[in-house]
């Protein structure tokens, strides 16, 4: 579960960049999935702003290109650089309303098909 203002916007990012589906909304937020194995994420609307780095953050590893690659289409997608420096082989970013995550410099083969079945 992922405290946000904007659970559409958010739900919509994660679904870009880990190839999830929306999987349900109400009025409270949205839940994406991707296979059925993995875990279920959900956005909920809350009042308060994001105050401080991040507690617990999501690694992202590329599956169809180098890091660069990966980096580019993230960017595209509405991801941004973080002020956070990283000490190692990876990238720090924010999604769009500033959660950081880690791109990996990692690559991993993708989720073997079909990936969305319920």
């Amino acid at each position: 579960m992922i405290d946000c203002s904007d659970p559409e916007l958010l739900a919509e990012f994660w679904c870009s960049v880990l190839g999830y589906r929306i999987l349900d909304r109400d009025e409270t937020g949205v839940a994406i999935r991707g296979a059925t194995v993995s875990p279920d994420i959900l956005f909920i609307r809350v009042p308060e702003r994001k105050a401080t780095k991040n507690r617990i953050h999501f690694d992202v590893c590329a599956t169809d290109g180098d890091q660069q690659v990966e980096l580019a289409r993230l960017l595209a997608l509405g991801a941004r650089r973080s002020s956070i420096v990283a000490s190692g082989s990876w990238v720090v970013l924010e999604d769009p309303e500033g959660n950081e995550f880690c791109l990996m410099s990692k690559r991993i083969a993708p989720e073997p098909e079909p990936f969305h079945e319920v």
